[in-house]
């Protein structure tokens, strides 16, 4: 892989804040590492960089794709790479940044090739779970494949579908296609933005997404779902606010809304943290600290020097 920098952390970490001040100081163009930011006309529930900020750094893979259609995680390698290639070319440095952490995972140690979607398969378990319910479905997966059920609530039940998918399709869990890391020292060093104190991100969390609920969601959603061919089981609808905005239009009910998206942010966050804690070589900065942005960059600067022979 050619060298990169990494910055990884979980949501309302202050990641964007800190790739900027970077872009200050380092020849960087920002590879986005998230799986909500490809999405075109999601703007304002996925904290997307502004208009201004695009302007000022290069960005990448962003608003890649339509709402409607699927983005998987070999994708996003596939344009990664490319990307990469490209802003070396450019005489650059590749700034990765994001918080979809399979994403970094699936870059940083590859993907072995998953069978594809069966669709007799998945008609059978869409059956199954409309029958049996979705604890039923989860149960059966932390039978299969608990690694990948510990992984995810038993509230995602499209993660869980996909999984029990490969499953009766291969023989084999889906977490047995993630290859083990293929070399120790191959991944670029990551940094990670992570709180010393928990309270401090849930209030980030809180205030942003009240935040987001003044800018706009609602009406971002409502023009989503005025389109007519999206629904609330698609992928891009089931990100963090947008399924709890569609919710609770579908509901007539918004009196819930900042309670329920708040927590559903906290838990995103909460499991962002935990694939942080199972990457090897991170390196740690309090995001919480006051010069947080600060380390940042100075850690940023020490690590393109090494990894530019400076």
């Amino acid at each position: 892989m050619l060298p990169c920098l990494a910055l990884a952390g979980p949501t309302a970490a202050g990641k964007t804040a800190a790739a900027m001040a970077i872009a200050q100081v380092l020849p960087v163009e920002i590879v986005s590492v998230d799986s909500a930011l490809v999405y075109r006309g999601m703007d304002i529930g996925t904290a997307k960089p502004s208009a201004a900020e695009r302007a000022a750094v290069p960005h990448h893979l962003i608003d890649l794709i339509d709402p409607a259609q699927a983005y998987s995680a070999a994708q996003f390698v596939a344009d990664a790479r490319e990307a990469i290639a490209q802003i070396h070319a450019r005489g650059r440095l590749p700034l990765l940044v994001g918080g979809t952490m399979l994403y970094f995972k699936a870059l940083f140690e590859g993907l072995d090739e998953m069978p594809p979607a069966d669709a007799a398969v998945r008609a059978a378990l869409d059956a199954e779970a409309a029958e049996r319910g979705g604890p039923a479905m989860h149960a059966e997966l932390a039978r299969v494949d608990p690694v990948t059920a510990a992984r995810l609530p038993p509230g995602d039940t499209q993660r869980i579908q996909r999984a029990l998918e490969v499953f009766r399709v291969s023989g084999r869990p889906i977490s047995s296609f993630h290859r083990e890391a293929r070399d120790a020292a191959s991944p670029p060093p990551l940094l990670s933005l992570e709180p010393a104190e928990r309270g401090w991100l849930h209030e980030r969390i809180a205030q942003r997404f009240t935040q987001m609920l003044a800018a706009g969601l609602l009406d971002e959603v409502r023009a989503l779902r005025a389109r007519g061919d999206l629904h609330a089981g698609l992928p891009a609808m089931r990100c963090v606010g947008y399924r709890q905005a569609w919710e609770a239009l579908d509901a007539d009910d918004l009196s819930a809304l900042p309670e329920r998206g708040i927590a559903a942010t906290r838990q995103l966050a909460k499991r962002q943290l935990t694939w942080l804690r199972g990457m090897a070589g991170r390196e740690v900065i309090a995001c919480d600290a006051p010069d947080a942005v600060a380390q940042v960059v100075e850690r940023a600067r020490r690590r393109a020097d090494a990894l530019l022979g400076r």
